[in-house]
């Protein structure tokens, strides 16, 4: 038996990298950019305007939003705010709550490991958590308030206790059934629609189906418990929030209006999505097309297929819910990585090296022209997309993102010949790309998507004394800004308290314009983001004046009725 060279860590590390090596990659990975920006649009502000209503209200049985009730699952809430109130003392309460969705996919990548070494072997079980991490669609989602990574932690752990069962029954089963119970109230029914099926595959290609099928029908016993401790508590306080909560859970299952064609746009988003998971796997089924039906390759294909069904046809092709794929194919995926052929793996490794080197050599240029004025064509041009910001030079973000860049430097001229090379030296990229982001780059980022500004203007803008703000075409995620930053709260346009405010606040425009028609509003303000130039993003503020009050105040006013 051959005997691996030791390696001295001044000339390069070992690989496949595994303890504290892999451990330090993954978390530079997980933890930057968590902190450093205020929430952005979409699911990143209406988590944490969800989370700072459970701080502030502790409204933790039925989550709320800018003041309505918001019919979710709770648990990724509940931890977001067990951060935000562990790290108060030291954080926001958007960074602090942001730490949950670091603590998940920690987690996820730790059950992805142990999943790739029950199915595969120990040597080539460290790609796996890489090519999750790799996935450049998993990078737009780890780092922000992102609760469908509960889910995806869910699945994770799920596979693991599958993958677990054959040697040890009721520890696999056990870990089944509490992924499946904490998914649901992490996500609800539906992120975990595909687990069931999956579970019935496994069951049935074990030595012994009846034995297996009776401990993961325990499992299901233990996940139903689980919810129903959640169920119960609201049918006890809150039975409306708890048939609101099913409502939308039964719209999900009704799916997507076309979804024959949900199914290849799905596909298509994961070319590269799941990149570089995705042709490593179909490498793997490739090499291996004669082992179809062994449980290394037969397990994690169902899972996929399961999985991509219930995808297409709940979610369509939103970004967030088609995380729930990359595990199936990570582990499909991580015996291709130690098969492939000298030739394909060099091409890879040379490909991730030379794509990352220049995409670093583009995040120091462009931030040495957005800070110091030259090349000053890039300069312009940075300031044309962001007009108004204002660089500060920060002399210990320069120094992590030069230590970083020497690192991966060092890193790319020492890794000794491994198949794993290509792999290692992919994610090793990623984290470098994304760490310069966060260390140079995150001021510009955020200025132009942070509401903070927008939000201080209104606030400015409105009257000393005012009444309710109606609200005419407000999506979540402004809102949700908007209560978190200032605390302005508005009521929807035709509810019973909507019709007699004095105040409107719209988007853009309204697509129904007789809530201004007929009536004295006037408008007092208006205002948008930096990069918010198109005439849909404004943010416009009317006010009514005394008369117009009077009369609403008296009757509603038909007008305001849609009538």
């Amino acid at each position: 038996m051959s005997v691996e060279p030791e390696i001295h860590p001044l000339n390069g590390i070992r690989l496949p990298p595994r303890g504290a090596v892999l451990a330090l990659l993954l978390a530079i990975y997980i933890f930057s950019g968590l902190v450093g920006h205020d929430p952005w649009k979409t699911d990143d502000a209406v988590t944490i305007g969800v989370v700072h209503d459970i701080v502030s209200h502790a409204n933790w049985l039925t989550p709320g939003l800018a003041g309505r009730p918001y019919p979710d699952a709770p648990l990724y809430y509940w931890l977001a705010a067990a951060t935000a109130h562990l790290f108060s003392w030291l954080l926001p309460v958007h960074e602090g709550a942001r730490l949950a969705s670091g603590l998940c996919t920690l987690l996820a990548l730790t059950f992805i490991l142990l999943a790739a070494r029950e199915l595969h072997d120990r040597a080539a079980a460290p790609a796996a958590p890489l090519l999750l991490a790799g996935s450049i669609g998993f990078l737009f989602h780890a780092h922000e308030a992102q609760p469908m990574l509960a889910a995806l932690t869910a699945h994770t752990a799920a596979y693991w206790g599958l993958t677990l069962i054959k040697r040890k029954p009721l520890t696999g089963a056990s870990c089944f059934g509490l992924a499946l119970g904490l998914g649901f109230l992490a996500n609800g029914l539906v992120p975990m629609l595909s687990l069931l099926p999956i579970a019935g595959f496994v069951a049935w290609r074990s030595e012994r189906p009846w034995q297996t099928g009776l401990v993961l029908l325990a499992a299901l016993l233990l996940a139903g418990a689980i919810a129903a401790c959640w169920a119960f508590a609201l049918l006890a306080t809150r039975p409306d929030f708890l048939q609101a909560f099913w409502r939308e859970e039964l719209l999900q299952l009704t799916g997507s209006s076309q979804p024959l064609l949900s199914f290849p746009r799905v596909l298509l988003l994961l070319t590269w999505y799941a990149w570089p998971a995705l042709p490593l796997a179909g490498w793997t089924v490739w090499a291996r097309r004669r082992q179809l039906l062994s449980p290394q390759l037969s397990f994690p294909i169902f899972a996929f297929l399961t999985s991509l069904v219930v995808i297409s046809v709940c979610f369509g092709t939103r970004s967030a819910p088609t995380l729930l794929l990359l595990p199936s194919l990570v582990l499909l995926a991580t015996p291709g990585v130690s098969s492939l052929r000298r030739g394909a793996a060099n091409a890879f490794d040379w490909f991730a090296m030379v794509t990352f080197s220049l995409f670093a050599l583009v995040a120091w240029t462009g931030w040495v022209a957005t800070t110091f004025g030259w090349p000053e064509r890039l300069a312009s041009e940075a300031s044309r997309l962001e007009p108004g910001f204002t660089p500060q030079f920060s002399l210990l973000s320069t120094a992590l993102a030069l230590a970083a860049t020497l690192i991966w430097s060092w890193l790319i001229v020492t890794s000794p010949r491994s198949p794993m090379r290509g792999i290692v030296h992919w994610m090793a990229g990623l984290t470098l790309f994304w760490f310069l982001i966060a260390t140079l780059w995150m001021p510009w980022i955020d200025y132009g998507k942070s509401y903070r500004p927008l939000s201080a203007g209104l606030a400015r803008a409105l009257p000393e004394k005012r009444g309710c703000i109606a609200n005419g075409n407000l999506g979540d995620s402004l809102l949700a800004s908007l209560d978190y930053f200032h605390g302005i709260r508005t009521v929807g346009l035709y509810s019973d308290a909507g019709v007699r405010c004095n105040l409107l606040l719209v988007q853009g425009s309204l697509k129904d314009e007789s809530p201004l028609a007929g009536t004295n509003w006037r408008k007092i303000w208006e205002g948008a983001r930096p990069a918010d130039r198109r005439e849909s993003e404004k943010l416009k503020l009317y006010q009514r004046d005394d008369k117009m009050n009077r009369r609403a105040s008296g009757a509603a006013e038909p007008s305001l009725l849609g009538n």
